[in-house]
């Protein structure tokens, strides 16, 4: 299979378009936080990207929990910073993970939603906090990578200006 790989130069990102979904949001009393790196928020962060990544098309059986910190959390890349929660109230309700490499690019791993909050441009303001922090790390290149029908996912970051890497 062929992943459906973009990439973001995000000097070059024109945030303007997206700045209303991130208002609309929060106006909706929808907030925005990045991650505390706790056990407790490892848990949680887990459940809800196990819980997001069960649309993805393929994706199979999710990582446990003990494969998932040693591969996602417990990594150089890892920053907590970088993971940009939704919640609604207390609740959980989306997230971004960005995760930093030396090599002076970022990679946006996954973006979610659950499902009863689609549909509002919640992705969008995610993405576009995520994009930020990346910029505001120094990093220019914000790479991605998708199964090739996560049709959703890919219009997403194209109209956020994202391009194929070729």
């Amino acid at each position: 299979m062929d992943w459906v790989r973009l990439r973001l130069d995000v000097n070059a990102f024109d945030e303007a378009e997206f700045v209303p979904y991130l208002q609309r949001a929060l106006e909706s009393g929808i907030w925005f936080t990045p991650m505390t790196d706790t056990p407790e928020n490892r848990r949680a962060l887990y459940e809800l990207n196990k819980t997001c990544s069960a649309d993805i098309p393929e994706r199979g059986e999710f990582y446990s929990y003990e494969t998932y910190v040693a591969e996602r959390i417990e990594v150089p890349s890892f920053t907590p910073e970088g993971i940009i929660l939704a919640l609604d109230g207390d609740t959980w309700i989306g997230m971004s993970a960005t995760s930093l490499h030396p090599e002076a690019r970022a990679l946006s791993e996954m973006t979610g939603i659950l499902r009863d909050y689609r549909g509002r441009g919640l992705s969008l303001a995610l993405k576009l906090l995520a994009i930020r922090f990346v910029r505001d790390q120094g990093y220019r290149w914000l790479d991605t990578f998708h199964h090739p029908r996560n049709d959703s996912a890919i219009a997403m970051n194209r109209r956020l200006g994202f391009t194929d890497i070729l």
